[in-house]
């Protein structure tokens, strides 16, 4: 009995260390953009509202996945609002989705840094749209993320993130999607691993706008997220005949669905 223990917790812990290990080299990879400047701006910036950057996009292009074989995820962020005492720190609410089943959760989201860019770019379409603004910035930080137990399948969501924004003429905060047009567009990158309550076992869990980050062979597109046929049946049917016809009714009602109301 002491033997499966123990083999239960070495198993336990390779799959928290290996979603840590993750989390940890995504942060690395983020602090070597070579467009990033060294100096750290979070005291300086902080004081300024992002909430708008999570609440942005529209759900039916927010991807993510879920364990190995990349079953498909779907978070929505309901509310998201800066903490009162904290100016690093905003208390999150939504629901997550995995095949039928939905769950709500809440948590927080903790900015750790927030970096300039070098680059100025204008926008691939609108350039006046983007005319006068004042640079180009991003933010990292950690995110937690604790389903409802008295629901079915819950768990806790953990890991980090990285959110891209622009600082416009009048010093607003604004979501950045001036490469908006550009085939690796993306933005709300959210890296980590989630953990049933129950059977304490550790999944990757990755979701994004627009694109997955580290999302392996699961998205096999060049102008825009697309799943290979192999995980299809893993929740990304519907994604793939949309793509097939804009007009077939059955993908565009699941793919555009509220279904956290």
């Amino acid at each position: 009995m002491k033997c499966v223990l123990l083999s239960y917790q070495m198993f336990f812990y390779c799959l928290c260390s290996f979603a840590q290990t993750e989390v940890q080299k995504f942060k690395e990879t983020q602090f070597q953009d070579k467009h990033m400047l060294k100096m750290e701006l979070k005291d300086q910036l902080i004081k300024n509202d992002f909430t708008k950057l999570f609440m942005q996009t529209d759900n039916s292009v927010v991807y993510g996945f879920i364990g190995e074989n990349y079953q498909r995820l779907r978070v929505k962020f309901i509310s998201v609002t800066k903490d009162t005492s904290l100016s690093d720190t905003y208390i999150v609410y939504g629901k997550s989705m995995v095949k039928n089943n939905i769950c709500e959760f809440h948590g927080s989201i903790k900015i750790t840094n927030i970096r300039k860019l070098n680059i100025t770019q204008h926008g691939c379409e609108d350039e006046e749209k983007y005319k006068g603004f004042k640079g180009q910035f991003f933010i990292l930080g950690d995110y937690t993320f604790s389903e409802n137990e008295e629901q079915k399948y819950t768990g806790i969501f953990n890991g980090t993130f990285r959110s891209d924004f622009f600082i416009d003429k009048s010093n607003h905060v604004i979501y950045d999607d001036i490469e908006n047009c550009s085939d690796s567009y993306t933005n709300n990158q959210f890296v980590g691993q989630w953990i049933g309550y129950k059977t304490k076992i550790a999944k990757r869990c990755n979701w994004g706008d627009f694109r997955v980050p580290n999302s392996g062979d699961l998205d096999i597109g060049a102008g825009e997220f697309s799943p290979d046929d192999k995980y299809l049946k893993f929740g990304w049917q519907s994604r793939r005949d949309l793509m097939i016809s804009q007009s077939e009714k059955n993908a565009k009602e699941a793919e555009e669905a509220k279904w956290w109301k």
